[in-house]
């Protein structure tokens, strides 16, 4: 049993022996398969990489270049399969390859961009800024695996990104040399003056790139110290901020696509060359220069950074100039790289002398106002803004631009500075570029001068712009034509925002947008020497300060923008302690000398000379001035030829600019043809001062109160008045159906009474003309006459007119003056109205006593009196009145609550 028992253990334990052993052969053998996928797996991966490194690449580092050889016993079949498809592949691609990118440099890189440095180092460039502008420029040749021939290599710059060298210390020459040819490529190629270079060292006083120090003299280049480097940063980023607020504020994304659009490139490239030593900069300064190269390139602002530790961004090229290679990353890491050789120093400094020498040519030619104008006239939009040049900056052009961003501007100039020249300017580029469907001007001239009357249709010129909608000339006295226009201003500014409302839009792009249809020009009003407009403590100052205040805060979302110009804004007392107006007139413009425009530490303008002007659209903050030389727009050939010219395309089918000049009485003619048309007559007393030159005239219904009187001692004015009241109320009435009196009772009105009569025999009536000494009789008579028809006897139109009223105080005695005060007060509602001039106010007032009184006199105008005078005739007491010559202070019961000032009318015409 016990015999049985250790058999039986045997064979369980031979049979775990060879299950044991099993296990191991399956073991083994698994092993076996999972040691032979690693090795396939290994090599597929060594494969792989090599594929995408490059066999040479990978040989060139030294820790596996002793693996990478064909003879090692497990790469080396890999090795040599990769080293034999490298060859074919190379060989193929070296039999077309180098001259195909050589055709490719050479296509992307003409002139100086791409030509060895024999074939233009000396001369200067003559490119413009918009056209082909180079996409590379050559730094050398390239090779591949060292062998084959050498092909042309070339970087991105100018429209595109940054440059990024990274040098050995001792091949920091070889990186300088590289910048130089660089630049002096970049100099060569562009008209001078188009490209500024700004260069730091941080371990050279003088600055590096000695060899283009002659380009200093002229602005072309600029040398900073080595501690500023912080003050250059600061420079770059105000210029990229100016550039984004003012030209980029349209839709387009960079310079370069705004100079498609234009045809002008609206500002010059800035290379910034930094020369570092491997040490990181400030944190602050590291945080700066990330930002310019972040947004540099679409504001033409490019980095070209040496030994300056930074995170390479978007559109940054490298060139590592290590041990004895050169790679870039444009080339990548199989091409070996071999720069250009340096410049012959004497080369350089020839070369550099020859552009600055051409650059101070271009900057002494005296560029015209032709050179302003565009190419195609009247294709520019205004939905989001205007933008046009007003002048030139090492003759580029430097732009207005009139929008959200500086929605108003104030120029400010002593006189003989070139302000109007200036203005002229603005007027004509702003015209040329916009057709008058986009575009409207209000142009208004307080001093003394026409420079805005050639806008308007002349006895020589019949032309006008046809933009102009009204122009103002010779109103330093009529203040109030000023305040009416900020009145149409802000009534217009109110209608935009109603139609706006209706569209459920805010702005006037979005309302153009929404309304097709519909005609919304932008708005520019010119008022040139406007302190005038503020220069009294009265009621048109205030009320003007209100309107002002008003458009020129809410104006800019309807399209309205005001442009304000004055010898000295300090001195307008008005405006003490109202700096909110001013802040909304963000673009500021300074001539010649010019004090307060600018913001209180920026005192450029008081060095600028003579036909110059500080162009700030950034509320006159020094970083943001822009110098400008002003063409002469006044001199033939100039506004006056964009005047011709635009009148010709335009001025077909539309109405003409309103002219309102202070110096001349407004004609009788002109005025009767704008009274209201019905059957009840108008007398007409002169012209309202508003936009639109609106008669002013007293309606004569058979009503109380119907009567006009003119009160004054001059007898001009007062005679002219009461003659255009006579002639309009006379046709007013049919031919025979009025009875008109005329009594002359002064020998000044001679004259003046016998046109009166004619313009009424003209018109079919028979005057009846009354002397002195018959006028009780004929005064008592139509007293009677009134008093039959209030009993129901017949009515007919009759019209008296008195000239010095007063005059007959003597003759009529007290049953006469009786008499006069019973027509005057029952005449009017019984067809009886009388017109009368009376030179002394007291003896007007004296007649509308006892039987008669003010109301009676239910129109009058007040002439050379004071305001003082007027108490008891006016609504109110104290009459805001300074008689002024051609003026007079107009009321009419029935229409106004406040007396207006009106243009004393021209003479009756015979």
């Amino acid at each position: 049993m016990v015999r049985g028992r250790n058999r039986r253990q045997q064979e369980i334990s031979a049979a775990f022996d060879n299950f044991c052993a099993a296990v191991g052969r399956a073991l083994g053998a698994a092993d076996g398969v999972q040691d032979t996928a690693d090795q396939a797996r290994a090599a597929a991966l060594v494969e792989l990489w090599l594929r995408e490194a490059g066999l040479s690449a990978a040989r060139s580092d030294p820790a596996l270049s002793r693996l990478l050889t064909p003879g090692h016993r497990r790469l080396g079949d890999l090795v040599a399969r990769l080293a034999a498809e490298e060859d074919a592949v190379l060989g193929r691609w070296l039999a077309t390859g180098p001259r195909r990118l050589d055709e490719i440099v050479a296509e992307a890189a003409p002139g100086s961009a791409g030509r060895p440095a024999a074939e233009w180092l000396g001369q200067f460039g003559k490119a413009e800024a918009v056209g082909a502008v180079p996409e590379l420029w050559r730094i050398g040749t390239g090779r591949v695996g060292g062998s084959g021939d050498p092909f042309d290599v070339a970087v991105p710059l100018l429209d595109e990104g940054h440059l990024q060298i990274d040098a050995d210390p001792d091949r920091r020459a070889e990186a300088e040399a590289l910048v130089e040819s660089l630049l002096l490529r970049v100099l060569s190629y562009f008209r001078p003056g188009l490209v500024a270079v700004h260069v730091w060292d941080t371990n050279q006083l003088a600055g590096a790139l000695p060899g283009l120090y002659p380009l200093t003299r002229t602005d072309l280049v600029t040398v900073h110290h080595p501690g500023r480097l912080g003050a250059l940063l600061e420079q770059l980023s105000d210029r990229i901020r100016r550039i984004h607020s003012r030209l980029l504020v349209d839709g387009h994304p960079s310079l370069k696509a705004l100079g498609a659009t234009t045809g002008v490139r609206h500002d010059p490239w800035i290379i910034a060359v930094l020369m570092g030593d491997h040490q990181a900069l400030p944190d602050e300064e590291y945080a700066q220069l990330q930002r310019i190269a972040r947004g540099g390139p679409a504001c033409g602002v490019h980095l070209v950074l040496v030994d300056v530790p930074t995170r390479a961004t978007a559109g940054t090229e490298t060139i590592s100039l290590r041990g004895g290679t050169t790679r870039t990353s444009m080339t990548g890491p199989h091409v070996s790289v071999q720069l250009d050789p340096p410049l012959d120093p004497r080369e350089v400094t020839a070369a550099c002398q020859a552009i600055s020498e051409e650059h101070e040519t271009w900057r002494l030619r005296v560029s015209t106002f032709r050179d302003l104008l565009p190419a195609e006239w009247g294709k520019e939009r205004s939905h989001a803004g205007l933008r046009a040049p007003i002048g030139f900056a090492d003759v580029l052009p430097v732009d207005l631009v009139l929008g959200d961003a500086s929605p108003h501007a104030l120029i400010g100039g002593p006189s003989g500075t070139g302000k109007t020249n200036l203005l002229l300017t603005m007027i004509g580029s702003l015209a040329a570029r916009y057709d008058p469907d986009e575009l409207e001007f209000y142009l208004l001239d307080f001093k003394e001068g026409v420079s805005f009357a050639q806008f308007a249709p002349g006895r020589k010129d019949r032309t006008w712009l046809p933009h102009a909608r009204l122009i103002g000339v010779n109103i330093n006295t009529d203040r109030e034509f000023g305040l009416a226009l900020l009145q149409f201003l802000a009534d217009e500014m109110r209608r935009r925002a109603e139609a706006a409302k209706a569209h459920e839009v805010t702005k006037l792009e979005e309302l153009r947008d929404a309304d097709p249809e519909g005609r919304w020009p932008r708005i520019v009003a010119v008022i040139d020497e406007f302190q005038y407009l503020f220069n009294e403590r009265d009621a048109v100052t205030r009320t003007a300060l209100q309107l002002l205040e008003d458009v020129a805060r809410r104006g800019r979302s309807q399209g309205i923008h005001l442009v304000l110009a004055s010898q000295d804004v300090s001195g307008i007392e008005a405006f003490w302690g109202r700096s909110a107006i001013f802040e909304q007139f963000v673009l500021r413009i300074a001539l010649p000398r010019a004090r307060k425009v600018l913001a209180e530490m920026n005192d450029v303008a008081l060095d600028l000379p003579r036909w110059h002007a500080v162009i700030n659209h950034e509320s006159g903050i020094r970083p943001a001035n822009e110098i400008a030389r002003i063409p002469d727009a006044t001199g033939k050939g100039s506004i006056d030829e964009v005047q011709r010219k635009l009148h010709a395309a335009y001025a077909s089918g539309r109405p003409e600019p309103r002219l309102f000049d202070g110096s001349r009485a407004p004609r009788v003619a002109d005025l009767l043809a704008g009274l209201p048309e019905g059957p009840v007559p108008h007398a007409l007393v002169g012209q309202f001062i508003d936009v639109a030159g609106t008669p002013a005239a007293v309606p004569l219904p058979d009503a109380p109160g119907r009567n006009l009187g003119v009160m004054g001692v001059d007898p001009r004015d007062a005679l002219r008045v009461l003659g255009a009241a006579a002639t309009a109320a006379l046709r007013g009435h049919a031919p025979g159906a009025l009875d008109l009196v005329i009594a002359p009772l002064v020998d000044a009105a001679g004259g003046a009474a016998s046109l009166v009569a004619r313009s009424a025999e003209a018109a079919g009536h028979v005057p009846e003309i009354v002397e002195l000494g018959g006028v009780a009789e004929r005064i008592t008579k139509l007293a009677e006459e009134v008093t039959a028809r209030q009993q129901g006897g017949e009515r007919r139109a009759t019209l008296v007119v008195l000239y010095g009223a007063d005059s007959a105080d003597a003759v009529l005695g007290r049953g006469g003056v009786d008499a006069l005060q019973r027509v005057v007060r029952f005449g009017p509602e019984v067809g009886v109205h009388v017109f009368g001039w009376w030179r002394s106010v007291a003896r007007l007032r004296n007649l509308l006593t006892i039987n008669a009184g003010p109301d009676d006199l239910g129109a009058w105008v007040a002439l050379d009196v004071q305001g003082s005078d007027l108490g008891s005739l006016a609504p109110t007491y104290g009459v805001d009145w300074s008689s002024r010559p051609g003026r007079g202070l107009f009321f009419d019961r029935s229409q106004h609550s406040e007396p207006h000032v009106v243009i004393v009318p021209g003479e009756v015409e015979a």
